[in-house]
C-alpha cells in the first residue's frame, strides 16, 4: 500500500480524503484503482493528472515504479512553459 495525498481541486472528488491508501506498484496500476474506488476521479484521470514521486513531478510515466515508502501526490494536469 501507499499513501497518496490528493491535491487541490482533486480532494473533492475523494469526499475530501487525502492522503488515500491505494495498493499500486506504478503509476498505471494506482491511476486504475483510484478510479474503481473514486469513480468521480475517473474523467479527471482521463484528461489527465500529474503525479509527483518522492518531489519529481510525472506525466504519462504509466510503469514507473512506486515504492511502499514512497511520496505520492495526485495533482490536476501541469504544464510547464
Amino acid at each position: 500500500m501507499v499513501a497518496v495525498t490528493i491535491w487541490g481541486s482533486l480532494r473533492r472528488f475523494t469526499d475530501g480524503k487525502s492522503p488515500v491508501d491505494v495498493d499500486a506498484t506504478n503509476f498505471k496500476e494506482l491511476l486504475d484503482r483510484l478510479s474503481e474506488e473514486y469513480p468521480g476521479l475517473k474523467p479527471q484521470i482521463e484528461r489527465g493528472v500529474s503525479l509527483a514521486l518522492d518531489g519529481r513531478i510525472y506525466r504519462e510515466a504509466w510503469f514507473t515504479k512506486i515504492g511502499p515508502d514512497s511520496e505520492v501526490i495526485l495533482m490536476p494536469y501541469m504544464a510547464g512553459g
